[in-house]
């Protein structure tokens, strides 16, 4: 193994999409960065790959919403910077059959005048008809929401990171992480010490976080993506013009989870209709069949045969991804509780890749021992007591 002297500031593990907005927002600093990804770019293996991402303003939780804030002109600034346009103001429908949840998205957007509609379910059928609801249902309309091209937004935090300074490594693993001033990360082709190292490493985060004495709540899932063939005549009314993208939580009055999905943009024909939830999985193995995945499918299938007149009633693909989740959906993103220098940001429960601007922005100022722009107590490693400890 070769040895190298170089001192970097920072050290990120893992180029998904968080890694990459750390490093991105910690070189256009001014840091010296090295971000470092096992597999060769681009690849399909974590979760941060495909062709696009649902972002909203929509959250019911109000230190989402000011995320968010800022999380639409950073992409538009790396849209700018990248020359790559990655978003598709499609706006996003949030379906619910409660009042009570309705209102916390309402109060949540309103605390920061966020533009949206309390639709009914009369007001739903008429703006959306390939939408089919029952008249219980109503909808929290986001129009300035919509869908991000993923892979490209992807490349585009990796390009300006280098034009900004900063070294990108691929096809090299991080074997081990050393604490110390500085600290040194141990890969396949060397070793390297930097002044704090970032792990951003998505359902391979918990092997760290475990050889530095730490036990994170992190349990990785497979997610099916599905694709459902757009009926005959029908293919005007599904595309991004006409067809929002959308979250559906009304199954989980069902005992199941929501259902998510995006017009076609993808693949000719499609639509993306799946299930925000999967089966345990190891992340090394994530293909394997599994009788597990028959339910996920399942409740699918059935969303869209009640929803949607328009769509086949059988899946046209199927592919699958990795979340990382947490008990609470939230994600860590604080220091090691005895090494002050190391940062993890792990555990984004699905719903990250929208707040990933933000989320490099966070951490570069826990980097920089800046005041947080965030409430920043939801993402702490020790909020679940003895279940995140040394």
């Amino acid at each position: 193994m070769a040895s190298s002297r170089a001192l970097y500031d920072v050290i990120v593990i893992g180029a998904g999409i968080e890694g990459s907005s750390c490093a991105y927002n910690l070189a256009k600093e001014g840091k010296k960065v090295l971000l470092i990804e096992q597999f060769p770019l681009p690849h399909i293996r974590g979760s941060s790959h495909g062709q696009s991402r649902i972002t909203r303003y929509a959250y019911s939780e109000a230190f989402y919403v000011r995320m968010m804030v800022d999380c639409f002109p950073m992409w538009a600034q790396l849209e700018k910077e990248s020359g790559k346009d990655f978003f598709i103001n499609c706006g996003v429908l949030d379906i619910r059959d409660r009042t009570a949840s309705a209102q916390k998205v309402v109060s949540s957007l309103s605390a920061y005048d966020i533009p949206h509609e309390h639709l009914l379910a009369r007001d739903i059928r008429r703006r959306f008809p390939m939408f089919n609801v029952s008249d219980k249902d109503q909808a929290i309309y986001d129009p300035n929401g919509g869908l991000i091209r993923a892979d490209t937004a992807l490349a585009a935090f990796q390009k300006v990171f280098t034009q900004f300074g900063g070294t990108l490594h691929d096809k090299e693993l991080v074997r081990n992480v050393k604490p110390g001033s500085p600290a040194k990360v141990v890969t396949s082709c060397s070793v390297y010490a930097a002044s704090s190292v970032v792990i951003a490493a998505g359902p391979w985060t918990g092997k760290f976080a475990s050889e530095l004495g730490l036990s994170l709540r992190l349990q990785p899932i497979k997610v099916i993506p599905m694709y459902w063939r757009i009926k005959p005549g029908q293919e005007e009314a599904h595309q991004s013009g006409k067809f929002p993208c959308f979250i559906d939580t009304r199954g989980e009055t069902k005992g199941s989870f929501h259902v998510y999905g995006l017009p076609c943009e993808e693949y000719p024909g499609l639509v993306k209709v799946a299930n925000h939830v999967g089966a345990p999985c190891n992340p090394n193995h994530r293909d394997l069949l599994d009788e597990d995945d028959s339910w996920v499918i399942d409740q699918v299938k059935q969303n869209v045969v009640d929803t949607f007149p328009g769509l086949e009633p059988e899946p046209a693909i199927i592919e699958s991804c990795i979340y990382t989740m947490t008990p609470d959906n939230n994600a860590y993103i604080d220091r090691h509780p005895k090494y002050n220098n190391i940062i993890f940001a792990a555990g984004f429960s699905g719903h990250g890749f929208k707040l990933a601007p933000a989320v490099g922005k966070a951490v570069a100022e826990l980097v920089t021992g800046r005041e947080p722009t965030y409430n920043m107590k939801p993402f702490k490693i020790g909020r679940f007591d003895t279940l995140a400890k040394l």
